[in-house]
């Protein structure tokens, strides 16, 4: 089950999910079996099977469980600082719509 809002404001206003670096990612799939929200998912491109974030509003708002679990440090996520300034900002807009 995902949040379909986070303080209020629709989840998919929200820019936090995790991004895979290509270059490090050795497609071991330890990201796919952590995350039980089905934010990753594999894909089969150039004959090659990697994981993909096929549904990044599913990720958990400020969540980053799966970045230590990746061996070669391929995950990344946003700032929190800079998601934190933006949820206040969707905040005001909110409020004063």
């Amino acid at each position: 089950m995902t949040e379909e809002t986070y303080e209020e404001i629709p989840r998919n206003k929200i820019p936090w999910y995790p991004t895979i670096d290509y270059e490090k990612c050795i497609g071991c799939g330890k990201c796919v079996e952590y995350c039980t929200l089905g934010v990753f998912e594999w894909e089969e491109k150039d004959g090659k099977k990697r994981p993909v974030v096929k549904n990044p509003d599913n990720c958990v708002v400020f969540c980053t469980g799966c970045q230590p679990e990746c061996p070669v440090g391929a995950i990344t996520h946003p700032s929190k600082e800079e998601t934190r300034k933006i949820i206040e900002k969707l905040k005001k807009e909110h409020s004063t719509s």
